[in-house]
């Protein structure tokens, strides 16, 4: 048994190797899809091999594939992809198996089944970044469940742990390599070795099975990529730029026309003149960004400019206005609309540290919207005079 698990792990790492060796690509974050997405199903022909719990000796690995052990069956399992890299399946395997009583294989036959809820894990994603090309995908998996032999009448709690290669045919379809190890209490196969034998490996029945087929995903097979703050503020720097620029020339002509006002206050004889009124208000709202479900302000950065338009609307005496925004690609309309609202009032606390009082601040929220382009710039709020 030892060289069947040397065997085993060689192949592990053998895989691994070349999996990373595979991929090539820029690692990024993921969006989180819905619950009904990444759903998959499998079906697979499965060779396997048992090994009683009353054989105590080594098996060597040349016996493993004698035909008094081995039969053919199939396995079929319904999963999900919660994440990129870790998914659950719930898996079928049966149904035509063997009892190690003798080296005659007609009388060691039998029919059985497995079920088992297993944990997978996609080390090709969790290492290597998610990558939607990728044509390998390295998966080792552990999981637990019962079986039953039907010819004998017996239940059995067991567990497993296997490696799952599968290969990219389309977007929607990979093919299935599946090397698993099983291992079960000793009544399984229907003759029990006796004494405390649950407890030691020696003494249950085990199977390992190796498995050919294909996956089908079902709804939505792909995770859509989430760039992140930095990458989104160095995509807008050029408009937060020009929204600076724009900003500064309506400060200097509002410099230019108090002067001109002092000028010919000084210039005009003391008689009744018509009050002259000179307003500026500054139309270009400033934004603020946050990131994906949030309400916490993403960059203090943002808070620059829009200290700059908080001292024209002092100088002026107007008032501001606080719009709360959320992309409507993610997330339920009411949940839109909440992160909204909070959004603004983030916004709004800023205002307040900056001196603006709470009378001079107005605040809409407008919910999800799709107005900007990529996605994540409509996770925003903006601030303007009124």
């Amino acid at each position: 048994m030892k060289k069947v698990l040397l065997f085993l792990l060689l192949i592990g790492l053998s895989n691994g190797v070349m999996a990373q060796a595979e991929v090539s690509g820029e690692k990024h974050s993921v969006a989180t899809n819905s619950f009904w997405a990444n759903w998959f199903v499998q079906a697979n022909v499965v060779g396997s091999s048992f090994w009683g719990s009353q054989e105590q000796q080594s098996v060597k690995f040349s016996k493993l594939t004698k035909d008094y052990r081995t039969n053919l069956g199939f396995s079929i399992a319904l999963g999900k992809w919660f994440t990129p890299g870790l998914g659950l399946r719930t898996k079928f395997n049966g149904v035509w198996g063997r009892s190690i009583i003798s080296e005659d294989k007609s009388l060691n036959a039998s029919k059985y089944w497995t079920l088992q809820e297993q944990v997978l894990f996609n080390l090709s994603n969790m290492l290597m970044g998610y990558n939607e090309q990728r044509v390998w995908n390295f998966i080792p998996y552990a999981g637990g469940g019962v079986g039953r032999n039907m010819s004998y009448g017996c239940y059995a709690l067991g567990f497993s742990v296997g490696l799952l290669n599968t290969f990219r045919i389309s977007q929607k379809v990979a093919f299935n390599f599946d090397i698993n190890y099983g291992s079960y209490e000793p009544s399984f196969d229907g003759f029990s070795a006796g004494g405390d034998s649950k407890l030691s490996l020696k003494g249950r029945d085990r199977v390992i099975n190796v498995e050919l087929g294909l996956t089908y995903c079902l709804g939505k097979a792909t995770w859509k990529s989430t760039p992140d703050i930095d990458a989104m503020q160095a995509l807008s720097q050029s408009e937060i730029d020009a929204l600076n620029a724009q900003l500064a020339d309506l400060m200097a002509e509002n410099e230019r026309l108090g002067e001109e006002l002092a000028n010919a206050e000084q210039q005009t004889a003391p008689a009744p003149q018509e009050p002259v009124t000179i307003t500026k208000v500054v139309a270009a709202p400033v934004s603020v960004f946050f990131n994906l479900n949030k309400a916490v302000i993403s960059s203090q950065r943002d808070l620059q400019n829009v200290a700059a338009l908080v001292a024209v609307a002092k100088e002026q005496g107007a008032k501001l206005v606080v719009t709360g925004y959320a992309d409507s690609q993610t997330g339920s309309a009411e949940r839109n609309r909440q992160l909204s609202e909070q959004r603004a009032e983030a916004v709004v606390a800023e205002l307040l540290k900056m001196g603006v009082s709470r009378n001079q601040i107005e605040t809409v929220a407008v919910g999800g919207v799709d107005t900007l382009t990529p996605t994540p710039y409509n996770r925003r709020a903006t601030v303007e005079i009124k």
